[in-house]
């Protein structure tokens, strides 16, 4: 948590720590790519770059320190090939939409907006590299940034469900 307490700085800090990690994970996806495919990730890795840019300043004006990017990340998928930089893209686009889930519950309605936008864009990206790793573009998750408890509930006794 923040010093100050506030939740959008905690939820912006967040969002901030998955922007960060997408830029680096950009990197690898890149590199392993070409054509097309390289220049989509490159133009990725930017966009990514100048969200991250764009939370620090907003946790900035609202008197907090922005969280700096690790040296490294522990990537959650290993890039050996241009489907699996294409994996490891649609995994990075799915922990930023997570990341702004969060976000998205903020008080302030142009930081929802920002959040939903973000989710939006997040999860387009997210099919799209689905598809250009031959995959399912349905292989994602469902209802992206809920825990898996979320979408599969034990019923309780008496509430009509067991």
């Amino acid at each position: 948590m923040n010093p100050s307490g506030n939740a959008s700085v905690d939820a912006l800090q967040e969002a901030l720590k998955a922007e960060h990690a997408a830029v680096y994970g950009y990197g690898v996806v890149g590199a392993r790519l070409r054509g097309s495919l390289r220049r989509s990730a490159a133009m990725l890795w930017d966009a990514h770059r100048l969200q991250r840019d764009r939370l620090a300043a907003q946790i900035s004006r609202r008197g907090a320190r922005p969280v700096a990017a690790a040296a490294a990340y522990r990537l959650p998928v290993r890039v050996t090939s241009a489907r699996t930089a294409a994996q490891l893209a649609a995994a990075l686009e799915d922990g930023v939409l997570t990341a702004y889930a969060g976000l998205a519950g903020a008080p302030e309605a142009a930081l929802r907006t920002f959040a939903a936008r973000a989710m939006q864009e997040a999860a387009a990206r997210s099919v799209r590299w689905r598809g250009g790793a031959g995959l399912p573009r349905t292989d994602g998750p469902a209802f992206p940034g809920l825990p898996p408890s979320a979408l599969s509930p034990k019923p309780r006794p008496g509430d009509g469900l067991g």
